[in-house]
């Protein structure tokens, strides 16, 4: 029992880590792909307003057109919010008389109503701009005000006499905050960008992942027969794109690529005009991609396959050169076989990696030229992140990465199936 409990004092970090960085992360994703979270309503809940430009919308709403009249045609009121407004605007005298004769009256129009305070016995207000401000602080609307609660909202709407049968639709309308919705999937797959950003991940996650793994494996298979310093020196060189901070790898590419980089340079002693080498055309930008990535995954592939070929017992080796194999042939019915593990491992790991990571493509292209170059991950980044409209949309973001997370998964279940991962971990048939 001790033992046990032991055991699980020692998983508890390892358990909150995977439940905070990992479970939480994901939940969240997924709650918010439910809902229209954006700039524009915040994520903590909204208010209810309805302003002058949401009049037209209405009748599409389900608001009868006499009430958006009525929005529109506000009516004014002596009231003591009004008188409140206006004493701190136009003095307390003024307010006092309006109290005092006129407490409680309505007008249709604010004609009617500048009249009077063009009129008034003591402070009468003869300046048309000011009768016109005085007039519009008793304006009985709901129309460019804010309420905290749907309770304040609709006894706003029947203190101005607005029609109950519209009371539920303008609700609706007027809310600012997020609601709870699954528009945000059935708008992704009706968005002709959609298609786009699906292929494009594909082809990127493919030529990316066979340039990793291949690339990789020619790295560490070379090396290996290699003396060992040698080979300590070229593994060291082709992991710096590893050990480099992604802004300061890419901007080593941008040197090298770009219309005053190296190669514009050298091209343009030969008479070639020059061009920007990553963004001239859309196969230009996806090889420059393919290899930024493909050099990074290929550096991890050589340290891992490199220490996995070490292991491997060197009497198999040897035995194989008494029988006149060649390296190639050692490298055939040898070491590939016994490297199962590991390249399942790195598939599995670079695939998800792949599919989740943007930075180097933001950094190199942003997408371009012409979006031709947003993966969905990226598309997912500058739906919820950073756009140019301004317009922040958080579930439509979620919803991008939440589908993200469905495939990964998927792909694991695969990848675990295609490698046969029971009988990798199985035990030796030498020990059942």
């Amino acid at each position: 029992m001790r033992a046990r409990l032991l055991g699980i004092g020692f998983l508890a970090p390892a358990l909150v880590a995977v439940s905070l960085f990992f479970l939480l992360p994901v939940l969240l994703t997924a709650v918010f792909s439910f809902t229209n979270m954006s700039t524009s309503t915040g994520i903590s809940g909204g208010e209810y307003l309805i302003i002058e430009t949401d009049l037209r919308d209405l009748p599409a709403q389900g608001v009868s057109a006499e009430t958006v009249t009525q929005l529109g045609e506000a009516g004014y009121a002596i009231t003591e919010v009004g008188l409140a407004r206006m004493a701190a605007a136009f003095g307390e005298d003024r307010a006092q008389e309006l109290r005092e004769d006129y407490l409680g009256d309505t007008f249709e129009a604010r004609r009617d109503l500048e009249r009077l305070l063009r009129d008034l016995d003591d402070n009468p207000i003869r300046n048309t701009r000011e009768r016109k401000a005085a007039a519009d602080l008793f304006a009985v609307t709901i129309v460019g005000e804010r309420y905290d609660t749907e309770t304040a909202f609709r006894d706003a709407l029947s203190d101005t006499g607005i029609n109950p049968a519209d009371h539920d639709a303008l609700v609706t309308a007027a809310y600012t905050g997020w609601i709870w919705t699954s528009d945000n999937f059935s708008l992704l797959f009706e968005l002709p960008s959609t298609l786009r950003y699906a292929l494009n991940t594909a082809f990127y996650v493919v030529c990316t992942l066979a340039f990793n793994i291949t690339f990789g494996l020619f790295l560490a298979i070379s090396t290996f027969y290699l003396p060992l310093k040698l080979a300590n020196v070229f593994r060291s060189i082709w992991f710096l794109p590893r050990i480099l901070p992604p802004v300061m790898y890419v901007l080593m590419w941008n040197w090298f690529t770009w219309d005053n980089g190296f190669i514009a340079t050298v091209t343009g002693w030969f008479g070639v005009p020059q061009q920007n080498w990553m963004m001239q055309t859309p196969t230009h930008a996806w090889t420059v991609i393919i290899l930024i990535n493909g050099f990074v995954g290929a550096s991890l592939g050589m340290i891992l396959f490199s220490s996995a070929i070490k292991a491997i017992p060197l009497p198999m080796l040897y035995a194989s050169e008494v029988d006149g194999a060649n390296r190639w042939q050692q490298v055939r019915y040898i070491i590939l076989p016994q490297m199962r593990w590991p390249i399942l491992f790195l598939t599995s790991y670079q695939t998800l990696s792949l599919l989740t990571s943007f930075e180097y493509i933001l950094l190199a292209t942003d997408g371009g030229p012409g979006s031709t170059t947003e993966v969905w991950a990226l598309a997912a980044y500058h739906t919820a992140l950073s756009n140019y409209g301004g317009n922040l949309q958080y579930g439509l973001g979620a919803a991008f990465a939440l589908i993200l997370v469905v495939i990964g998964i998927v792909l694991s279940a695969l990848y675990l199936r295609f490698f046969n991962f029971r009988e990798l971990v199985a035990k030796p048939r030498i020990e059942q």
